[in-house]
C-alpha cells in the first residue's frame, strides 16, 4: 500500500508520493499540483473543493470558506448550507479531494499519510490535524514539521556537507528552521516562528489601505477588494508600480500602487521576521557565516521585500532556484517514502526537534517567588525527538489528598503568559510515607505530547490525552463525523473541469456588466447545452472546454498594468 505526502497548507495543498526514485507530486482533475485549500457549496448544496470552490470564493462568500487553517486547535465553526464544520471537518473534504487525486493517479486505494504543519504549530493543532486525517479516512503515518519537509526535499540532492537555514513564509504561518546535514543525515538543530504571520497577512495590509484610500469602510469585507488586493500583492513581485481597478458595491475605483509604498505597509510584518531568526541562530549556537545555504519555502517568500529582509538580516542570498510553492510537498512525499522503507532512501536519516518548551506550573518560595506560580521546563525547546524527561514534585501542602498539575507550552516563565494544554489530577495516596510525585513529559515524532504522573512508592500511574481548550475530538466524537462526512459526497471527478468553467463565467458574470453579460449569458447556456448532449463524445467534450476557456480568457483580462 502507497504511503502519500500531504503539504495541508493555508492557501494551496499538495500531495505527492514517492515514485520511481523521485518525490512525484500529483496533479487534480485541473492538471495542477497544487490545490487551494477553499471549501463552499453550490446553489444546489452540493459539496465544492479546490479550484472550483475558489473560483465561487469571489461570487459567493457567503457559501464558501478558506484560510481555516489558521482555526485549527480552536473550537471555531464555520456554517455551509445548513451544516457547521470544525476546521478538522474542513481540512479533512480537502484531503478527501487531494486522495481522490492520487488514487486515480495511482489507480490503488490510499490509506496511509505523512502530513506536514508549521513547525510551531501547538499540541492542540498538531491533534486537529491528525483529527482531520482520521475525518478523511486516512491513517496518519508520520506529522512532519514543514521546513524539516523542505529540508527532506532540499537536501536529498545535496552531496556535500553544510548547514542550511530554511525559511518558510506560507500562506497563514512563518517558520524558520536550522540543520546541518552529513552523509545521509539529516538533523534539525533549532525551529521558531509565528503561527499568525503569513501571505494573508500581507494581504490584508493593501486592502487596509484600499478601504483608507478611498475610503470605503462599510465595504471592508467586500470579496472583490480582497481579490484585487491578492492580484496587487502578486503584479508586485515583478512589477514595481501597478495600476488598478475595482467595483466595490457598484462604484469603480481606481488608483496607482508602488512596491516602494507597499514595503511601507508591509513594515510591521517585516519587523515580525527579526525575532524568530535571532532565535533561532541563538538556539544553535551558530554562528552566521556557518550557514552554507538558505532555502525559502511557501509563496510569502516570492514577495520581494521579504527576500531583501532575509538576505540583509542573515548576510547572503537566498537560494532563488526552488519553487518555493512547492517544495514542501516534495518533502511530505520524500517522509512517505522513508516510511515504506522505500530501498532509495534506506541510507537517510532524518532527526527533528520539539520547538517549544513544555512544562508545568509550581510554587518555589526558596527561589524567592512566595505562592506564585512559576513554569518549571520539563522538555526544554529545540530537544531532539523523541523524547521522554520526568522531574519530581512535592505538593504545596502536606495534607493535601490530591495535586491539579497544569501543562504548559511556551518560553514565559510566568504560567499566564504560556498555552495552557491541559491539566490532570492525581490522588496523593493517604497511606503513602513519601508524598513526592514524578511528573513524566513524552513528546513522539509526531509532535504529540503525553504526560504521566506517580506518586513515590506506589505502582499507580496516571496518563492523560490532553484536550485542549476542550476542542480536541475524542475518538468517539471521530467516528460519528466520519460517519457523516462519508455520506457528503464530492463532485465527480471528470466533472471539475465543467464545474470550474462554469464556476468561472458566473464570477465573470458578477463582475461584469452590459453587453458582457449577454455575451457570458450565452456563452454559459451553449456550453451546459452542449455538456448535456447524448452525441458528446470524449475528444468533443476537450474541444467543447478548449473554446469556453478561451472565450472566458478574452474576458478575464488582467486589470494592472506596469509603468
Amino acid at each position: 500500500m502507497t504511503i502519500v505526502g500531504i503539504d495541508l497548507g493555508t492557501t494551496n495543498s499538495l500531495i505527492g508520493v514517492w515514485l520511481d526514485g523521485e518525490p512525484t507530486l500529483i496533479p487534480n482533475a485541473l492538471g495542477n499540483v497544487l490545490t487551494p485549500s477553499v471549501v463552499g457549496i453550490d446553489d444546489g448544496g452540493e459539496l465544492l473543493v479546490g479550484e472550483v470552490a475558489k473560483e465561487r470564493l469571489i461570487s459567493h462568500p457567503e457559501q464558501t470558506i478558506s484560510n481555516f487553517k489558521r482555526w485549527m486547535g480552536t473550537a471555531r465553526r464555520a456554517k455551509l448550507g445548513d451544516k457547521e464544520y470544525l476546521p478538522e471537518e474542513l481540512s479533512a473534504l480537502v484531503l478527501r479531494s487531494l486522495v481522490r487525486d492520487a488514487e486515480r493517479f495511482l489507480d490503488e486505494p490510499v490509506s496511509e499519510a505523512v502530513i506536514s504543519v508549521p513547525a510551531y504549530f501547538s499540541d492542540a493543532q498538531r491533534k486537529a490535524t491528525k483529527a482531520a486525517g482520521q475525518l478523511a479516512g486516512l491513517k496518519v503515518e508520520r506529522i512532519i514539521n514543514e521546513p524539516t519537509a523542505a529540508a527532506l526535499a532540499y537536501g536529498l540532492n545535496q552531496k556535500e556537507d553544510c548547514t542550511t537555514l530554511i525559511f518558510d513564509l506560507g500562506g497563514g504561518t512563518f517558520d524558520v528552521t536550522m540543520l546541518e546535514q552529513f552523509d545521509d543525515v539529516i538533523e534539525v538543530h533549532a525551529s521558531s516562528g509565528d503561527n499568525y504571520l503569513g501571505g494573508e497577512d500581507f494581504k490584508q495590509i493593501l486592502i487596509n489601505h484600499l478601504v483608507e484610500t478611498h475610503k470605503l469602510e462599510d465595504n471592508s469585507k467586500d470579496p472583490q477588494l480582497a481579490k484585487t488586493a491578492e492580484q496587487i500583492k502578486i503584479a508586485l513581485t515583478t512589477q514595481h508600480e501597478v495600476d488598478y481597478q475595482c467595483r466595490v458595491n457598484g462604484a469603480e475605483i481606481t488608483g496607482t500602487l508602488s512596491r516602494e509604498k507597499f514595503e511601507e505597509l508591509a513594515e510591521p510584518l517585516l519587523v515580525r521576521i527579526r525575532q524568530p531568526l535571532e532565535r533561532v541562530i541563538r538556539d544553535s549556537g551558530l554562528e552566521l557565516d556557518a550557514i552554507d545555504h538558505i532555502v525559502l519555502a511557501g509563496g510569502g517568500t516570492r514577495i520581494p521585500a521579504v527576500r531583501h529582509t532575509v538576505g540583509t538580516l542573515l548576510q547572503k542570498l537566498p537560494l532563488a532556484h526552488l519553487n518555493p510553492d512547492e517544495i514542501v510537498g516534495m518533502g511530505a512525499a520524500v517522509q512517505a517514502g522513508l516510511k515504506e522503507r522505500n530501498e532509495d532512501l534506506k541510507d537517510v536519516v532524518l532527526t527533528d526537534i520539539c520547538p517549544f518548551t513544555l512544562g508545568t506550573e509550581a510554587t518555589n518560595s526558596e527561589a524567592g517567588f512566595g505562592d506564585k506560580a512559576i513554569i518549571v521546563p520539563i522538555i526544554e525547546r529545540n530537544a531532539t525527538i523523541p523524547i521522554s524527561r520526568s522531574h519530581f514534585f512535592e505538593p504545596g501542602h502536606r495534607l493535601a489528598r490530591k495535586v491539579t498539575i497544569g501543562i504548559f507550552q511556551g518560553e514565559s516563565l510566568n504560567p499566564e503568559n504560556n498555552i495552557k494544554l491541559g491539566e490532570m489530577t492525581i490522588p496523593l495516596g493517604a497511606g503513602l510515607k513519601a508524598k513526592h510525585f514524578e511528573v513524566r513529559f513524552t513528546y513522539d515524532i509526531n509532535g504529540i505530547l503525553e504526560v504521566e504522573a506517580q506518586m513515590v512508592g506506589s505502582d499507580e500511574k496516571h496518563q492523560t490525552v490532553l484536550n485542549t481548550s476542550g476542542t480536541h475530538m475524542s475518538d468517539e466524537e471521530i467516528a460519528v463525523r466520519l460517519k457523516e462526512l462519508a455520506d457528503v459526497k464530492l463532485a465527480p471527478w471528470d466533472q471539475e473541469k465543467n464545474r470550474h468553467l462554469l464556476a468561472r463565467a458566473d464570477r465573470l458574470y458578477e463582475e461584469r456588466t452590459g453587453e458582457v453579460r449577454e455575451l457570458l449569458t450565452a456563452a454559459m447556456g451553449s456550453f451546459r447545452q452542449q455538456l448535456n448532449s447524448q452525441s458528446l463524445r470524449p475528444n468533443d467534450a476537450q474541444q467543447l472546454r478548449d473554446e469556453f476557456k478561451s472565450f472566458l480568457d478574452s474576458i478575464d483580462q488582467p486589470v494592472f498594468s506596469s509603468n
